[in-house]
């Protein structure tokens, strides 16, 4: 890898041992992945996947620490993911003592390390860090070095900035020296597509259903989607954006997708048109048939398949301002249409911290509590890895969820139809 003087200077220990080991971390992944230079990262803000407190994870807190000793924090401020807890949520005496007694008993000393490396606010944890009430959404042609899976995806591709799927703890450390390795995603080359999609449904494909197939079929692959527009428009408004937040989380979670491009939609397909196609390239026909065949094949993992729900969570990623509002017209319509005035499975829908404090102040807050559900920040699959709420019979909209934990994938019409008093 070819460093430049500063980047060598570092490297040589001349600003510190601690900084020296860091740039060592970012040379060595870089190599790993064949890299041949370090690039700056242009990005105001970083965004952090570990956000949790796990008690196991004693080597992150010696790490942060050790970083921490020497005077070593963040060249940008940072968002982070969702917190894990939130007593809001319904879990039971025992549930609750596991979260608080045997796992994340290091939440409080965790963020207090955050903070002084360079936490943006105490409101700055949600993996949807690029919403207009978090204020940390990246330019288009930003570098960046991110982690979370559907951060990174949704960056890529909907606001066109530049950045590979990293892993954790190499997002701060890119943060720290101020330099990732210029590879696959930041390329030219490495942004174009291998996969043709084309979208034959004949009504608009669920979002989390559509990225799902996607992603299981393309994996690590840069697809190039066509028909998707015409059900979610030509114009990235909050209705497009949310969609393809839902449906990108999909397509990274189900497979390892850290770009697409939406024909007639996203500003690289929109600028750069079937130029972004290799010669080449494999095609994926998805149409009615071949969405109900993906659905049928995903596993119900609990212990008795026909349980009654006991819990629903609707957000993951975290939900937009106008999306807890078209939820709440949604379930209240439902609800007066089954004579019902309350949700009928214990409900948690989950957003930004900020995303959640615009929405209390909106006529739709009291609607939502009146019918029985619970809105939280919380992180669904940390709530999750509770091995008590692991055998629980939740149900989800989220196929990220679906894919990391136990939880059981519906639609949201089957989702709306269960939690109201329907038929799923």
């Amino acid at each position: 890898m070819i460093l430049t003087k500063e980047q060598q200077a570092i490297l040589d220990g001349e600003r510190g041992e601690t900084l020296a080991k860091v740039m060592k971390t970012i040379v060595m992944y870089g190599e790993a992945f064949e890299a041949e230079k370090l690039v700056p990262i242009t990005s105001e803000y970083n965004h952090l996947v570990t956000s949790f407190g796990l008690k196991v994870m004693s080597p992150v807190y010696d790490l942060m620490q050790k970083l921490l000793d020497a005077g070593v924090v963040s060249g940008q401020k940072f968002s982070v993911d969702p917190r894990p807890l939130d007593k809001n949520v319904p879990a039971n005496f025992l549930q609750n003592f596991v979260f608080n007694k045997f796992m994340y008993t290091k939440q409080d000393f965790y963020e207090e390390q955050l903070r002084k490396l360079g936490l943006l606010d105490d409101k700055a944890f949600s993996c949807t860090c690029y919403m207009d009430e978090l204020g940390n959404k990246p330019k288009r042609g930003d570098v960046l070095s991110w982690a979370e899976s559907s951060a990174v995806v949704y960056a890529n591709s909907v606001l066109g900035a530049r950045c590979n799927r990293n892993s954790g703890i190499i997002d701060i450390m890119g943060s720290i020296v101020g330099y990732v390795p210029y590879f696959g995603l930041l390329t030219d080359e490495g942004r174009r597509a291998s996969w043709v999609v084309r979208v034959n449904t004949t009504k608009k494909p669920e979002a989390q259903l559509l990225g799902s197939a996607i992603g299981m079929k393309v994996m690590e692959d840069v697809p190039y989607v066509i028909g998707l527009d015409k059900w979610i428009g030509s114009e990235l408004n909050d209705s497009a954006c949310a969609y393809l937040k839902d449906f990108g989380a999909a397509t990274a979670s189900n497979g390892a997708v850290g770009l697409y491009h939406i024909a007639g939609l996203t500003p690289e397909a929109v600028e750069l048109g079937e130029e972004l196609i290799i010669e080449g390239a494999r095609e994926y026909v998805i149409d009615d048939a071949e969405l109900e065949r993906v659905k049928k094949n995903y596993p119900v993992i609990w212990k008795k398949p026909d349980a009654k729900p006991k819990l629903c969570f609707i957000g993951c990623p975290h939900l937009s301002l106008e999306q807890l509002k078209d939820w709440t017209n949604r379930i209240e319509a439902s609800l007066s249409k089954n004579g019902k005035k309350k949700v009928t499975v214990p409900t948690v829908l989950t957003a930004a911290p900020g995303v959640l404090e615009v929405f209390e102040k909106t006529e739709y807050a009291p609607k939502l509590k009146a019918a029985g559900v619970v809105t939280s920040y919380i992180c669904p699959l940390m709530y999750m890895n509770n091995p008590l709420c692991k055998k629980m019979p939740v149900i989800t909209s989220s196929n990220k969820l679906r894919t990391y934990t136990s939880a059981r994938y519906y639609t949201d019409e089957e989702i709306l139809s269960a939690i109201t008093g329907g038929e799923k």
